[in-house]
């Protein structure tokens, strides 16, 4: 077995049993863009859903360290490896209180029982609690742990074990996301018993250093400091509430009135005037994400290889670049961004050619005027800050070649939902780094295993697919870097997408916000975080 000796050393400074509370009362108000689906993380896959869940009411056994991608212990002290990379054995933190509310009183502290029903529930479809609430988990089977994960056992109350059939270099890094927040298998029994197992999704518990106390959608969530986490230092806001505006005009303005202490995505159109007002920070980096359009393939003629290919030259990012990110933005032509390890920088794109592409489409048959729907997404996102004004772009770069784009929207929910469902031909969407492992990217985003969630292209590729899992069995990174560099020229030919941008990662905050960290997965984490006079 490998000991786990240096990420145990990692918090030994920060678990003082007896370190005190914040006494101060204190306000944070976080001027959010959108209103969350649901509360139980493991059914959800954007930044939205996680912010208001598992970053301030939930903790997972691995979690990533604040404003960065190095795992750290979370609700396990420490994991054992085996040698042959097949188990996982974590020893998990004594002392951890679930939360305490008006419609759940724990009577015991967390352990081995509350990891085993969080992912028996993800991996068998069989089990009580999901067959009393039907529910789909789509990072967990997008990324093929439900097929992976042979075996979960519980060696004693504050000890678990995963076996896997495979290798999965990337284990660790997974259990560290937001879908893998721990439940409280004793509240599901006891929304079990009394008929409401529903209520997981709508009356969370967990173990986060928030609690939850109420939710008005499209208006406002209110959370209260946890008096009891397990890390109390982390803790230095009373009450944390998101106030929820999808116009980023209407946020940029309650931050400068000084309505809210933070808020995300401004508009490319306010940076300067942001970057001028002297109560203000504006810390930036480059995101580590990327917007694109994904074209349905199961839709005609989105099948054939020639129309995917038209669409894709007669596509003007740079314009698009211009108008949309102005100066935020930086061209992307692969399927993940060059600051992720094994990025090919060989892969190139086509030349923007509109003629060229009007004549693929007529060998292909397809008629000049034929109309196709092109979905564009209704809030802003961190690799897409209007998705809107780039729907019209390509509705008149495709109209060139004599396609009729036809822009439909959704609120965001149900955007995704129908998305995921198929109903799309070609759909404006995007994603940060999850984890800062490729498989993040060119598994979940475009291998089989999640055509059914975030694969929005629908497309398999069997060759592809090949590369991208024998990249996710092996450790050796010089090995998976070969894989998956021979995947991205397979995805680049076939064109399930066209990448546009990478967007740099701007976010306004009042100067008296103290250590709040940008997270590379573009996520909002208020742990840690102080509110100063």
């Amino acid at each position: 077995m490998r000991k786990n000796a240096v990420i145990q050393t990692l918090l030994a400074a920060g678990l003082i049993a007896s370190a005190p509370f914040a006494s101060a009362a204190s306000n944070l108000v976080f001027c959010s863009e959108g209103s969350p689906a649901g509360f139980d993380p493991g059914q959800y896959t954007t930044g939205t859903d996680f912010d208001a869940a598992a970053e301030t009411m939930f903790n997972r056994l691995t979690q990533f360290e604040r404003g960065g991608t190095a795992v750290v212990p979370g609700l396990a002290e420490k994991w054992d490896i085996a040698a042959d990379g097949l188990s996982y054995t974590f020893h998990l933190r004594p002392g951890v209180k679930f939360h305490s509310t008006e419609y759940f009183k724990p009577t015991r502290e967390f352990n081995a029982d509350d990891v085993l029903f969080t992912f028996q529930r993800m991996l068998d479809k069989e089990h009580p609690f999901r067959k009393a609430y039907p529910a789909e988990f789509p990072y967990f089977t997008d990324m093929g742990m439900d097929a992976n994960i042979a075996k979960l056992e519980k060696l004693d109350d504050m000890t678990v074990k995963f076996s896997l059939n495979n290798v999965d270099a990337a284990f660790i890094q997974n259990l560290a996301m937001s879908f893998a927040s721990i439940q409280s298998a004793e509240y599901a029994d006891q929304l079990l018993k009394a008929g409401q197992a529903a209520d997981i999704n709508q009356k969370p518990i967990g173990t986060g250093p928030f609690v939850f106390k109420r939710y008005q959608k499209d208006a406002q969530i209110r959370f209260t400091g946890n008096k009891d986490y397990w890390l109390p230092e982390d803790v230095k806001i009373d009450n944390l509430i998101f106030a929820i505006n999808t116009d980023a005009s209407v946020r940029m303005q309650k931050l400068k009135a000084g309505e809210c202490q933070i808020t995300l995505f401004p508009r490319p159109a306010d940076l300067e005037s942001l970057k001028k007002d002297p109560n203000l920070a504006m810390p930036e980096q480059a995101g580590f994400n990327l917007g694109y359009i994904a074209y349905n393939v199961t839709h005609k003629p989105f099948d054939q290889l020639e129309v995917r290919q038209a669409l894709d030259m007669a596509v003007n990012k740079q314009a698009i670049i211009d108008a949309v990110y102005q100066g935020a933005g930086q061209l992307a032509v692969n399927g993940m961004p060059p600051t992720q390890w094994s990025y090919d920088e060989t892969v190139k794109d086509p030349a923007f050619d509109p003629e060229k592409a009007k004549a693929l489409l007529k060998a292909a048959g397809v008629a000049e005027g034929t109309e196709i729907t092109l979905w564009a997404m209704p809030v802003q996102r961190p690799y897409n800050p209007n998705a809107k004004l780039m729907a019209e772009m390509l509705q008149a770069d495709w109209a060139k070649v004599g396609i009729k784009a036809k822009i439909v929207s959704y609120e965001w929910g149900e955007y995704l939902k129908r998305a995921k469902g198929g109903e799309h031909d070609a759909m404006l969407i995007g994603w940060s780094g999850d984890n800062g492992d490729p498989d993040n990217w060119l598994g979940t985003l475009y291998g089989c295993d999640a055509v059914d969630g975030n694969n929005f292209s629908k497309w398999c590729d069997a060759s592809y697919d090949k590369l991208v899992q024998a990249a996710k069995r092996t450790t050796d990174v010089a090995e998976r870097t070969a894989l998956y560099k021979q995947a991205q020229h397979i995805l680049k030919a076939q064109v399930p997408i066209t990448p546009i941008a990478h967007s740099t990662v701007y976010q306004p905050m009042r100067k008296n916000v103290q250590d709040f960290k940008i997270s590379p997965f573009a996520l909002n984490s208020f742990y840690g975080v102080g509110v100063g006079k």
